[in-house]
């Protein structure tokens, strides 16, 4: 592979469209759009917004689930020159208020089903002048425009912007933890560089047809798989929201041969109804990331889809993509998140910033071309998140073994310190993963008198389980596998788990209510 060079966003997209202008570029809802015509929206939203007085030193913003003029805005928007922000579409009132006062955004573009939310913010937002509507709503208010209305009689002459890869490009907001989520803000050159490394490692091909179901409004969804597959000449169906039924009955429908999901996702394919390996037969790669894989469903996909071959990639919004493993080291290596990408350095230290040798766990701390600025309007917690000589700390725990390879043992955060003892829930999760009944489960502390926090389990179990284990029995299900003090001590079986848009649970909301008024927090 070629070394990547960092170009504004737009040129990537440009590149695409001049190798394959009549290839379908992307899917959604039973309309088909070329490259070429995703390339002329792209340019004509950027002269609508430079008309509007939207170009650089300005900033709009996102508010939609997957659909069709996601990535317009996204290129379109990058051409602009203005900074463009991603909102979830999981956000209150008061997120948004927050992240468009953060931001000052003076345009949102909204999905019509998220328009209620958006006006009930939009009184506290002073900055935010315009709301431009994307599908069907009849009754529009002062300050809103369809999005034809807003490029009616906009010139298609592209806008004369200079931008340089080093310029701000856009801001994704982190799942918050405990208050309102961060902003992480990337320049072009950023996300043209891991949208050009992923090539080789993703297996990415004009040839190929992929089904995206994770939100476009994370990084994993846009920067880490759209704009890659984009960019590669992969045609990509985007489903709007997750459904398992509906991912099956896309990849059947297209006859798709890749696919990106989270391992919440990829169970949920498992044990859809509409399951078989039959309707999933064309899928010849399906890649996965955005949280760990438990051994036992890896396995279980491997096994049910003998033929499809699985890659795992690892990074986070802070430090972009920054890891993957390629399939042929699923059986050997099944716990390992690969090798770091050709981009990235990566190294290992302790709590007292000694850098480790290989096999030692300790922080993941990272460089590259493709980490971010930092937390925008942030200047305190964006000192905290790098090291003074330029390493970013992911706050992710993990060592390296003798062949390079990267393990994640868990999030820093989530740790259990019982006694003075490390315990990780990922391998406590990962034993509970092996037991039949169950189908989903989240191992996290609890406060104990003696040894200060130990383990603790909510499990949901896998519809028509006979015999039913009890929460004693999963325990020691626990303990045979792994050392017994890591055990669950408690066991609580729960109808679902609290999940992200993207499929994470949330952890932090299981946390709280054990929590409550100690010195532990969330």
């Amino acid at each position: 592979m070629s070394a990547p060079d960092a170009v504004p966003a737009g040129e990537l997209l440009a590149r695409a469209a001049g190798r394959w202008p009549e290839r379908t570029s992307i899917i959604f809802d039973g309309k088909r759009i070329t490259f070429r015509q995703f390339d002329r929206a792209a340019w004509h939203l950027a002269a609508a917004l430079a008309g509007a007085g939207l170009g650089p030193g300005h900033t709009v913003a996102i508010l939609s689930p997957n659909r069709i003029e996601y990535p317009i805005f996204h290129m379109g928007a990058g051409r602009a020159g203005a900074l463009q922000a991603h909102f979830s579409i999981r956000s209150t009132a008061d997120d948004l208020v927050h992240a468009i006062d953060k931001v000052e955004a003076e345009a949102v573009f909204a999905d019509a089903a998220l328009l209620a939310t958006l006006r009930a913010a939009r009184p506290r937002c002073p900055a935010l002048r315009t709301v431009i509507v994307m599908g069907d709503a009849p009754d529009l208010q002062a300050g809103e425009i369809g999005w034809d209305a807003f490029h009616a009689g906009v010139d298609d002459a592209p806008p004369r912007i200079a931008i340089r890869p080093e310029d701000p490009f856009c801001i994704t907001f982190t799942g918050g933890t405990t208050g309102f989520p961060k902003g992480v803000l990337a320049t072009h050159g950023a996300r043209t560089v891991i949208a050009q490394v992923v090539q080789e490692p993703f297996e990415i091909t004009d040839r190929d047809i992929a089904v995206l179901g994770t939100p476009m409004f994370h990084l994993a969804g846009l920067g880490s798989w759209f704009v890659p597959a984009m960019l590669g000449g992969t045609t990509v169906a985007l489903l709007p929201r997750w459904d398992p039924g509906a991912f099956i009955a896309a990849v059947e429908r297209e006859r798709a041969t890749m696919g990106f999901l989270v391992p919440t996702m990829v169970n949920g394919v498992l044990a859809d109804p509409g399951f078989s390996p039959e309707r999933l037969a064309s899928l010849r790669l399906l890649n996965y990331g955005g949280a760990p894989m438990p051994v036992a469903l890896l396995e279980r996909a491997l096994e049910r889809l003998p033929r499809m071959r699985m890659l795992d990639h690892y990074g986070q919004s802070e430090g972009g993509a920054l890891a993957y493993r390629p399939p042929e080291r699923a059986r050997d290596k099944p716990t390992s998140n690969g090798i770091p990408f050709a981009c990235t350095q990566m190294a290992f230290f302790d709590p007292e910033g000694r850098r480790l040798r290989d096999g030692e766990i300790g922080e993941i701390r990272v460089k590259g071309p493709q980490v971010c600025v930092g937390y925008y309007r942030e200047p305190e917690l964006t000192a905290a998140l790098f090291t003074p000589d330029g390493w970013l700390r992911t706050g992710d725990i993990g060592y390296r073994d003798d062949e390079g390879y990267i393990f994640l043992v868990d999030r820093a955060k989530d740790m259990i310190i019982a006694g003075g003892e490390n315990i990780y829930p990922a391998e406590i999760e990962n034993a509970l993963f092996r037991h039949p009944a169950v189908k989903e489960c989240a191992v996290f502390g609890i406060p104990d008198e003696h040894w200060g926090e130990v383990p603790a389990a909510h499990v949901v179990l896998a519809a028509g389980a006979s015999p039913a284990p009890t929460p004693e029995a999963l325990a020691e299900f626990v303990a045979a596998r792994i050392a017994r003090h890591k055990r669950p001590r408690l066991v609580k079986f729960v109808d679902a788990l609290p999940k992200t848009a993207i499929g994470k649970v949330q952890k932090n909301l299981i946390r709280q209510p054990y929590w409550q008024g100690r010195a532990r927090g969330i």
